[in-house]
């Protein structure tokens, strides 16, 4: 599922990212395939790594060795909320590929979250706050009260409800 600044990018205001976050739900059995589609020396990608993230749901790093371009891969845990928000999963054309972006409630979530995780992060919560005035008005405000208590974001969430100016 691809999430993270892309994602906020599409739903919200266009920013320029240096990398790609995908959620991803991967087997041991799933390595192989993936260093074979991401051959060494055109990437970097590193089978330990790899194999650590998958025992504990945490993410790996792709790079491509001439631009530089980074994808980074995150496990899908057994938190709830990263149970949700992969469920909701929403089939979109990027760059004329269909994949799996998060729905624009889980990106506010997501980015709200991370700016708290952050210590406040500004560039989290105006790409938050962008998806929101972007989306205002086909937002499942039911959903997102309740993950809005359930993560502890109400600061975050009362800032951004303040701030909004919706299209």
């Amino acid at each position: 599922m691809l999430t993270g600044s892309f994602a906020s990018s599409m739903q919200g205001e266009p920013r320029l990212s240096h990398d790609i976050d995908l959620v991803v739900d991967l087997s041991p059995h799933a390595v192989p395939g993936l260093l074979k589609v991401f051959p060494s020396p055109e990437f970097y990608l590193d089978e330990q790594s790899i194999r650590e993230a998958i025992r504990t749901r945490t993410m790996f790093s792709l790079l491509q060795v001439s631009e530089g371009d980074k994808v980074d891969f995150w496990m899908l845990t057994a938190e709830p909320f990263d149970i949700a928000r992969f469920a909701r999963r929403q089939h979109e054309d990027v760059l004329g590929m269909k994949v799996f972006v998060s729905s624009p409630e889980d990106t506010i979530l997501a980015k709200l979250r991370w700016a708290k995780l952050s210590g406040g992060s500004e560039k989290q919560f105006h790409d938050a706050l962008s998806v929101y005035e972007v989306q205002f008005g086909t937002l499942d405000t039911q959903y997102l009260s309740r993950w809005v208590v359930s993560l502890a974001l109400q600061d975050y969430w009362e800032r951004l409800l303040r701030e909004a100016s919706p299209f």
